[in-house]
């Protein structure tokens, strides 16, 4: 492998198949990372989620695997923004099976034998249960990397894209990171900085590596500098301008979690028991709160996630629609070639 971080080229050589899982929260940066590993040599799904105003470059997600996502939390009473997604909700043995065989073969046939699949979609964290058991079956091993950004600049994406207010930002960050740590611990993993990943995305290249004891599957020269050219400052918005342990309700929790997934992406060591115990506060909070907040955000989800699969087919079908008139024009180009051949023919 060569790129220019002198560390990276120690790296042991990768296996012949894993699955790569950016985990995390929604507006932490998961879409930049996921990226610079597909750029890296990792695939991407063969339908991914188009930019829009809120993210121009792109989501790089599976758009069919993301509405098959918000299907399966609405099947538990859940939604992508219900900050009591986690703990896990399973549901009755049999059902569970099915859902778990459509996951296998959604991602079969978004993939299709990849070595390095790629699957970026925040609702992953939450639903890690399901989504191991279907790499399981389809033989990946897995490897998660987990980016952290500050809680409240994810607060002041949501704000603008979605209207959320800062408390029900705050808790929906902490819970989709605890569900990330949770549901990773068994599994080589990577905790990366957003900010490192804009600042010095070949050193946290290099940690991604060493923490998978494995090389990303293709980072040469021609790799690095397309990175080089996507990581630009513009990425970078909503810096945090206000104390977060002050957030009302959930801010003292969201800064203890914080403080330790901050520590884990300097490689720090950190104390088992803060997540513990701040599992357990989420888990008190959705006993007391949870009948009034996941009744409407599963509603409200139903709706989005309806707009979003007719905004994706309307996609699909303007891509198809497009491929259709070069394929017509190239036959056109192809029909006058022939008749101007019989036409000199025939003067002949």
């Amino acid at each position: 492998m060569t790129h220019a971080n002198s560390q990276s080229s120690q790296a042991p050589s990768a296996p012949d198949r894993a699955a790569y899982l950016v985990l995390g929260m929604h507006r932490s940066g998961t879409s930049a990372l996921t990226q610079v590993l597909a750029l890296a040599g990792a695939t991407l799904p063969e339908n991914v989620m188009p930019g829009d105003e809120h993210n121009a470059r792109g989501y790089f997600e599976p758009w069919r695997i993301a509405i098959f996502n918000d299907q399966r939390l609405r099947a538990g009473g859940g939604a992508w923004d219900d900050p009591f997604a986690f703990p896990y909700r399973p549901v009755a043995p049999r059902e569970e099976r099915r859902w778990i065989s459509r996951a296998t073969d959604l991602f079969e046939e978004e993939f299709a034998g990849a070595a390095y699949p790629l699957m970026k979609d925040p609702r992953v964290s939450v639903l890690a249960p399901l989504w191991r058991t279907a790499l399981s079956e389809l033989n990946y091993p897995m490897r998660a990397v987990i980016p952290v950004r500050h809680p409240l600049e994810v607060a002041g994406s949501l704000a603008k894209r979605n209207g959320f207010p800062v408390e029900k930002s705050v808790l929906l960050w902490t819970s989709y990171m605890l569900a990330a740590e949770a549901h990773s611990r068994d599994m080589p993993r990577a905790f990366v900085p957003y900010e490192g990943l804009l600042s010095d995305w070949r050193g946290q290249a290099a940690r991604v590596e060493a923490a998978h004891g494995a090389a990303l599957p293709r980072l040469d020269d021609a790799a690095g500098a397309a990175i080089d050219d996507f990581l630009t400052g513009d990425l970078r918005h909503n810096a945090a301008d206000q104390d977060l342990a002050a957030v009302p309700l959930v801010g003292a929790l969201a800064a203890q979690v914080h403080d330790w997934f901050a520590a884990a992406a300097r490689d720090e060591q950190r104390d088992p028991d803060v997540l513990r115990r701040a599992a357990e506060a989420v888990t008190e909070l959705r006993a007391t709160m949870g009948v009034f907040v996941s009744p409407v955000t599963s509603a409200l989800d139903l709706a989005r996630v309806e707009a979003l699969e007719a905004r994706q087919f309307a996609a699909f079908e303007q891509t198809r629609s497009v491929a259709l008139e070069r394929q017509l024009s190239d036959f056109q180009a192809i029909e006058r070639a022939v008749d101007e051949i019989l036409s000199d023919a025939l003067d002949r």
